[in-house]
């Protein structure tokens, strides 16, 4: 508001987007074309959103010739800066603000990737919500598909919706040439020099799983059913008295082990009935077998 208040009216009314767009903290901004703002059909709905909206495109297109006080130009020119704002999200999605925002990306005037595996890749600015008020402006990169925050402060407050959610992915539809090709660089951890097999990582996270799981078991007194559990739990054990009361402790059978005991049992039965059948047949046929044994006519 310095700038507005040292600028005399004619002066301010008569290059308003020239003094917003070099503001300092508006350099994501592009210039909207004049014919853009007064056409009417590309502001539809947008007074719904703005406070003393008309004042506020009189502002902007360089119109306004009001007489105010200081406290009712501020409010207009907080609505005038909105409306802008709100405008420039459309703008940018049109063959005219693409081309306005190609040539600052290709001057990367939104900034560079901080990641060191994209080699100062410019950067574009993105909005997670189409709402104002929502969401502040983020920094897509298209080299490592990710955002980051805005360095400037003054630039990390700037509400997202100003160049909406859509703005960067349209641009590399339009201009498939800027998609760049996608790093296979990858960081490698190391210990002394030694690369972290992979493999170790997820053995670690399997164990950990598997840990869970038998404890969890455990507390239900439900049979772990894990190779090595015996073992594993004589190891946990402080005493022999603790092992004693682990070995007494009731074994709840889960159905698959309980219908294979029972078949085991089952095979027991049958193949003990085999054996005492043929211990009759053979205590038979050596009663016959003997001189004087009864022998049926």
């Amino acid at each position: 508001m310095e700038d507005f208040v040292s600028e005399s009216d004619s002066e301010y009314t008569s290059y308003w987007r020239d003094w917003f767009i070099s503001s300092r903290g508006n350099e994501y901004f592009c210039e909207i074309d004049e014919d853009y703002l007064t056409d009417r059909f590309n502001l539809t709905g947008i007074n719904a959103d703005v406070t003393y909206y008309q004042y506020a495109l009189d502002l902007v297109t360089d119109v306004f010739d009001l007489d105010c006080d200081d406290d009712m130009r501020e409010t207009i020119e907080k609505s005038a800066r909105h409306l802008y704002g709100l405008v420039h999200a459309r703008y940018i999605v049109t063959t005219r603000g693409l081309t306005k925002m190609l040539e600052k990306y290709k001057k990367a005037e939104f900034g560079k990737c901080p990641r060191v595996n994209c080699h100062s890749h410019p950067l574009l600015p993105m909005g997670l919500s189409d709402v104002h008020s929502v969401k502040p402006v983020k920094l897509f990169c298209a080299r490592c598909e990710d955002m980051y925050n805005p360095k400037s402060s003054r630039h990390a407050t700037i509400d997202g919706a100003y160049f909406g959610t859509s703005f960067h992915n349209i641009i590399f539809q339009v201009y498939p040439a800027l998609v760049p090709a996608k790093s296979i660089e990858r960081y490698a951890p190391l210990v002394y020099g030694f690369k972290v097999h992979a493999a170790a990582a997820l053995e670690r996270w399997q164990n950990a799983k598997r840990d869970e799981m038998r404890r969890r078991l455990r507390r239900l007194e439900m049979d772990t059913g894990f190779q090595g559990d015996d073992e594993d739990d004589h190891d946990d054990d402080d005493d022999d008295d603790a092992d004693d009361q682990e070995d007494d402790r009731p074994r709840v059978e889960t159905e698959g082990q309980g219908q294979l005991r029972q078949h085991q049992q089952q095979q027991q039965q049958q193949q003990h009935h085999l054996e005492m059948d043929a211990m009759v047949d053979i205590t038979a046929g050596n009663h016959a077998s003997r001189p004087g044994a009864f022998a049926p006519q």
